[in-house]
């Protein structure tokens, strides 16, 4: 899967469900969500969390920096794409991003914008060749989506603190292609 079939896909339904535990996991199955990040798990058992969600046909994207047992470098990064196989990865390690890009994944960039110093290491970050997505949090900052998204020129995700239909139509109105929320409320929307 490419890119453009993921952006395509976001286009039909924009709001990824955030799985942030086993009870979000199966709320996340029945829901019409089609992309998926994994934000929990360990080495013991992201192979089944994305298993399970592969049959449900979804489009699984693992957050290497949250899964408990896998360490901050490229050999991680070869463990998800050669025994987990999801579609892609997200992270906030610029240096994973590359690495699972070269491999051939999909990736996800992650930004917490909380200041301006954040917004000069966005401007400053080689994403060009690297990230195909960036997702800033929280996602409730409308000037913020669309200042990045202006910036990076790359399809901009928001995410954190969204939980209202309003919350979603507000980020998509300001540049970004979808949301992510651990709001399962907001995964039937």
């Amino acid at each position: 899967m490419n890119e453009n079939i993921l952006y395509e896909l976001l286009g039909n339904y924009p709001i990824i469900a955030a799985v942030k535990d086993d009870a979000g996991l199966e709320k996340c199955i029945e829901s019409e969500s089609r992309i998926v990040f994994v934000l929990y798990g360990s080495i013991n058992n992201i192979s089944d969390i994305v298993s399970r969600l592969k049959k449900a046909d979804k489009i699984i994207f693992v957050h290497a920096d949250l899964i408990d047992g896998l360490a901050n470098r490229e050999a991680s990064i070869d463990f998800l794409n050669n025994t987990v196989q999801p579609n892609g990865i997200i992270s906030t390690k610029l240096s994973l991003i590359k690495h699972a890009k070269l491999l051939g994944m999909l990736t996800v960039m992650r930004f917490f914008v909380i200041d301006s110093r954040a917004m000069e290491n966005i401007r400053h970050c080689d994403l060009k060749q690297y990230a195909d997505f960036i997702e800033i949090l929280p996602g409730l900052m409308p000037k913020i989506i669309n200042k990045v998204s202006k910036l990076t020129k790359k399809p901009v995700i928001a995410g954190g603190m969204i939980d209202e239909k309003e919350d979603v139509v507000t980020a998509l109105s300001n540049g970004a292609v979808a949301i992510s929320t651990t709001n399962t409320k907001v995964w039937f929307l």
